[in-house]
Protein backbone atom coordinates (compact mmCIF):
# COMPACT_ATOMS: atom_id res chain seq x y z
CA UNK A 1 0.00 0.00 0.00
CA UNK A 2 1.37 3.54 -0.70
CA UNK A 3 1.59 6.35 1.93
CA UNK A 4 -1.85 7.99 2.64
CA UNK A 5 -0.32 10.39 4.93
CA UNK A 6 2.65 12.35 6.50
CA UNK A 7 4.77 11.93 9.53
CA UNK A 8 3.91 15.34 11.62
CA UNK A 9 6.70 18.07 12.50
CA UNK A 10 6.55 19.46 16.37
CA UNK A 11 4.74 22.73 14.99
CA UNK A 12 2.35 20.29 13.78
CA UNK A 13 1.71 17.92 16.41
CA UNK A 14 0.69 21.49 18.07
CA UNK A 15 -1.73 21.77 15.46
CA UNK A 16 -2.84 17.83 15.64
CA UNK A 17 -3.34 18.31 19.65
CA UNK A 18 -5.59 21.41 18.81
CA UNK A 19 -7.61 19.75 16.11
CA UNK A 20 -8.11 16.22 17.97
CA UNK A 21 -10.32 18.63 20.98
CA UNK A 22 -9.98 18.45 24.52
CA UNK A 23 -12.13 15.58 25.19
CA UNK A 24 -12.20 12.00 27.68
CA UNK A 25 -10.56 10.50 24.69
CA UNK A 26 -7.86 12.74 23.29
CA UNK A 27 -6.44 13.70 26.73
CA UNK A 28 -3.38 10.72 26.39
CA UNK A 29 -2.81 11.91 22.71
CA UNK A 30 -2.87 15.75 23.52
CA UNK A 31 -0.60 15.38 26.69
CA UNK A 32 2.12 14.18 24.59
CA UNK A 33 1.33 15.80 21.27
CA UNK A 34 2.02 19.23 23.22
CA UNK A 35 4.76 17.99 24.83
CA UNK A 36 6.31 16.41 21.70
CA UNK A 37 7.00 12.93 23.75
CA UNK A 38 5.16 11.22 20.56
CA UNK A 39 4.94 10.14 16.98
CA UNK A 40 2.10 11.51 14.93
CA UNK A 41 0.73 11.02 11.25
CA UNK A 42 -2.54 12.70 9.53
CA UNK A 43 -4.27 12.04 6.15
CA UNK A 44 -5.12 15.19 5.65
CA UNK A 45 -3.56 18.33 7.21
CA UNK A 46 -2.42 18.68 11.05
CA UNK A 47 -5.16 20.96 11.58
CA UNK A 48 -8.21 19.15 9.88
CA UNK A 49 -6.78 15.57 9.58
CA UNK A 50 -9.37 13.08 7.74
CA UNK A 51 -7.55 10.45 10.09
CA UNK A 52 -4.97 10.73 12.53
CA UNK A 53 -2.32 7.93 14.49
CA UNK A 54 -0.33 8.85 17.76
CA UNK A 55 2.09 6.73 18.79
CA UNK A 56 3.25 8.04 22.64
CA UNK A 57 7.06 7.48 22.83
CA UNK A 58 6.10 6.05 26.33
CA UNK A 59 3.61 2.85 24.42
CA UNK A 60 4.90 2.64 21.37
CA UNK A 61 3.06 -0.69 20.96
CA UNK A 62 -0.15 0.45 21.65
CA UNK A 63 -0.82 3.61 18.75
CA UNK A 64 -3.64 4.58 19.13
CA UNK A 65 -6.01 6.35 16.01
CA UNK A 66 -8.40 9.15 15.33
CA UNK A 67 -10.99 9.24 12.79
CA UNK A 68 -14.38 6.36 11.36
CA UNK A 69 -12.41 5.52 8.23
CA UNK A 70 -10.62 2.12 8.86
CA UNK A 71 -9.44 2.17 5.26
CA UNK A 72 -7.48 5.66 6.17
CA UNK A 73 -6.37 4.26 9.66
CA UNK A 74 -4.50 1.53 8.33
CA UNK A 75 -3.05 3.07 5.83
CA UNK A 76 -1.37 5.52 8.48
CA UNK A 77 -0.88 2.62 10.53
CA UNK A 78 1.19 1.08 8.30
CA UNK A 79 3.87 3.81 8.14
CA UNK A 80 4.15 3.43 11.98
CA UNK A 81 6.89 0.81 13.70
CA UNK A 82 6.80 -1.26 16.52
CA UNK A 83 2.94 -1.83 16.74
CA UNK A 84 1.16 -4.68 17.85
CA UNK A 85 -2.20 -3.31 18.73
CA UNK A 86 -4.15 -0.23 17.62
CA UNK A 87 -6.95 1.43 19.55
CA UNK A 88 -9.80 2.94 17.71
CA UNK A 89 -13.33 3.50 17.44
CA UNK A 90 -15.31 0.31 17.64
CA UNK A 91 -17.54 1.33 14.66
CA UNK A 92 -14.33 0.99 12.32
CA UNK A 93 -12.83 -2.01 14.35
CA UNK A 94 -14.00 -5.15 12.34
CA UNK A 95 -12.61 -3.43 9.29
CA UNK A 96 -8.96 -2.47 10.92
CA UNK A 97 -9.38 -6.15 11.89
CA UNK A 98 -10.21 -7.37 8.05
CA UNK A 99 -6.75 -5.32 7.04
CA UNK A 100 -4.52 -6.08 9.99
CA UNK A 101 -5.56 -10.26 9.27
CA UNK A 102 -4.40 -9.60 5.36
CA UNK A 103 -1.65 -7.53 6.15
CA UNK A 104 -0.12 -9.83 8.49
CA UNK A 105 -0.95 -12.88 7.45
CA UNK A 106 -1.84 -13.91 11.26
CA UNK A 107 -5.13 -13.96 13.37
CA UNK A 108 -6.09 -10.26 15.87
CA UNK A 109 -8.19 -10.69 18.87
CA UNK A 110 -10.63 -7.13 20.06
CA UNK A 111 -10.13 -5.79 23.66
CA UNK A 112 -12.63 -3.96 24.68
CA UNK A 113 -11.01 -0.10 26.44
CA UNK A 114 -13.33 1.32 28.94
CA UNK A 115 -13.42 4.56 29.55
CA UNK A 116 -14.80 6.62 33.06
CA UNK A 117 -14.86 10.26 34.41
CA UNK A 118 -15.45 11.17 38.16
CA UNK A 119 -18.39 14.15 38.07
CA UNK A 120 -19.09 13.42 41.43
CA UNK A 121 -16.27 14.11 44.48
CA UNK A 122 -13.85 11.49 45.00
CA UNK A 123 -14.68 9.20 47.38
CA UNK A 124 -11.70 8.82 49.77
CA UNK A 125 -9.97 6.15 50.89
CA UNK A 126 -6.98 5.57 53.20
CA UNK A 127 -3.97 3.53 54.05
CA UNK A 128 -1.02 4.52 56.23
CA UNK A 129 1.49 4.16 54.13
CA UNK A 130 -0.20 6.18 51.23
CA UNK A 131 0.41 9.87 50.79
CA UNK A 132 0.90 12.53 48.02
CA UNK A 133 4.35 13.22 46.32
CA UNK A 134 5.73 16.45 46.24
CA UNK A 135 8.69 17.43 44.11
CA UNK A 136 10.94 16.81 47.01
CA UNK A 137 9.94 13.25 46.46
CA UNK A 138 11.86 13.41 42.61
CA UNK A 139 14.90 11.15 44.14
CA UNK A 140 12.54 8.46 45.79
CA UNK A 141 10.02 8.22 42.60
CA UNK A 142 13.68 7.87 40.14
CA UNK A 143 14.54 5.01 42.29
CA UNK A 144 11.05 3.01 41.91
CA UNK A 145 11.02 -0.03 40.13
CA UNK A 146 9.93 1.07 36.62
CA UNK A 147 6.36 -0.63 37.44
CA UNK A 148 5.58 1.82 40.13
CA UNK A 149 7.67 4.70 38.73
CA UNK A 150 4.97 6.28 36.77
CA UNK A 151 5.50 7.58 33.09
CA UNK A 152 4.07 10.35 30.51
CA UNK A 153 6.56 12.70 31.46
CA UNK A 154 10.34 12.83 30.64
CA UNK A 155 11.46 12.08 34.25
CA UNK A 156 10.25 12.01 38.12
CA UNK A 157 10.84 15.57 38.58
CA UNK A 158 8.42 16.40 35.86
CA UNK A 159 6.09 14.52 36.69
CA UNK A 160 6.26 15.65 40.17
CA UNK A 161 6.13 19.62 39.24
CA UNK A 162 3.74 19.16 36.45
CA UNK A 163 1.61 16.14 37.24
CA UNK A 164 0.31 15.10 40.51
CA UNK A 165 1.42 11.53 42.15
CA UNK A 166 0.54 9.42 45.31
CA UNK A 167 1.87 6.44 46.15
CA UNK A 168 2.15 3.96 48.89
CA UNK A 169 5.92 3.69 50.31
CA UNK A 170 6.65 0.35 52.55
CA UNK A 171 10.40 0.00 54.05
CA UNK A 172 11.17 3.71 52.38
CA UNK A 173 10.37 2.32 48.62
CA UNK A 174 7.45 3.04 46.75
CA UNK A 175 5.46 -0.06 46.14
CA UNK A 176 1.88 1.02 44.75
CA UNK A 177 1.23 4.51 42.87
CA UNK A 178 -1.19 6.83 41.29
CA UNK A 179 -0.40 9.34 39.09
CA UNK A 180 -1.63 11.52 36.35
CA UNK A 181 -0.53 10.20 33.33
CA UNK A 182 -1.44 12.60 31.10
CA UNK A 183 -3.41 16.08 31.83
CA UNK A 184 -5.50 18.66 29.69
CA UNK A 185 -6.87 21.92 30.32
CA UNK A 186 -10.18 19.97 31.03
CA UNK A 187 -8.91 16.64 32.02
CA UNK A 188 -6.70 14.14 34.03
CA UNK A 189 -5.89 10.78 32.98
CA UNK A 190 -5.25 8.42 36.14
CA UNK A 191 -2.86 5.65 36.19
CA UNK A 192 -2.40 2.96 38.94
CA UNK A 193 0.19 0.43 39.40
CA UNK A 194 0.97 -1.71 42.56
CA UNK A 195 3.78 -4.62 42.76
CA UNK A 196 2.86 -7.89 42.82
CA UNK A 197 4.13 -8.40 46.38
CA UNK A 198 1.74 -5.47 47.65
CA UNK A 199 -1.46 -6.23 45.83
CA UNK A 200 -4.92 -6.94 47.16
CA UNK A 201 -4.18 -4.67 49.80
CA UNK A 202 -5.72 -1.38 48.97
CA UNK A 203 -2.88 0.54 48.16
CA UNK A 204 -3.60 1.84 44.45
CA UNK A 205 -7.32 2.59 45.75
CA UNK A 206 -6.04 4.79 48.43
CA UNK A 207 -3.22 6.58 46.36
CA UNK A 208 -5.58 7.21 43.46
CA UNK A 209 -8.14 8.45 45.62
CA UNK A 210 -5.52 11.38 46.91
CA UNK A 211 -4.75 11.93 43.51
CA UNK A 212 -8.33 12.19 42.71
CA UNK A 213 -9.60 14.55 45.00
CA UNK A 214 -6.22 16.67 44.27
CA UNK A 215 -7.09 16.82 40.52
CA UNK A 216 -10.88 18.02 41.42
CA UNK A 217 -9.49 20.71 43.38
CA UNK A 218 -6.75 21.69 40.66
CA UNK A 219 -10.66 22.41 38.77
CA UNK A 220 -9.86 19.34 36.31
CA UNK A 221 -12.08 16.09 35.72
CA UNK A 222 -10.94 13.21 36.66
CA UNK A 223 -10.83 10.24 33.55
CA UNK A 224 -9.82 6.40 33.99
CA UNK A 225 -9.55 4.15 31.23
CA UNK A 226 -8.79 0.60 31.30
CA UNK A 227 -9.12 -3.36 29.55
CA UNK A 228 -12.06 -5.13 29.87
CA UNK A 229 -10.22 -7.62 31.29
CA UNK A 230 -8.66 -5.64 34.32
CA UNK A 231 -11.07 -6.75 36.96
CA UNK A 232 -8.68 -4.68 39.89
CA UNK A 233 -8.89 -1.48 37.47
CA UNK A 234 -12.47 -1.24 36.82
CA UNK A 235 -13.02 -2.37 40.50
CA UNK A 236 -11.30 0.88 41.87
CA UNK A 237 -12.55 3.28 39.21
CA UNK A 238 -15.91 2.09 40.34
CA UNK A 239 -15.40 2.42 44.04
CA UNK A 240 -13.96 5.67 43.72
CA UNK A 241 -17.02 6.25 41.81
CA UNK A 242 -15.89 6.85 38.16
CA UNK A 243 -18.82 6.03 36.09
CA UNK A 244 -18.25 4.25 32.37
CA UNK A 245 -18.97 6.96 29.91
CA UNK A 246 -17.97 5.47 26.43
CA UNK A 247 -16.00 2.39 24.91
CA UNK A 248 -13.25 1.93 22.53
CA UNK A 249 -11.47 -1.22 20.62
CA UNK A 250 -8.21 -2.83 20.50
CA UNK A 251 -7.53 -4.62 17.54
CA UNK A 252 -4.28 -7.05 18.48
CA UNK A 253 -2.36 -9.48 16.77
CA UNK A 254 -2.07 -12.78 18.18
CA UNK A 255 1.54 -13.51 18.45
CA UNK A 256 1.34 -17.50 17.06
CA UNK A 257 3.51 -19.75 19.30
CA UNK A 258 6.06 -22.14 18.00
Amino acid sequence: MGSVGVMLGGGERQALAEALGDTPHTVGSVHVLRRGLCSAYVAGTADKPAAAVVQSHFCRTEPVGFGSSADLLWGLLTMVDGWDCFLVNSECSHRVAELMRSYTGGQVRFIHDLSFRLDCPAKRFTDPSARLLTPRDSALLAAAPAEVAGSGYRDAGELLTQGIAAAAIVDEGIVSIAYTAARSEKYADIGVHTLEPFRRRGLARAAASLVAARVQEQGQTPVWSTGDFNMASLSIARQLGFTETSRRTYVVTVKVQN
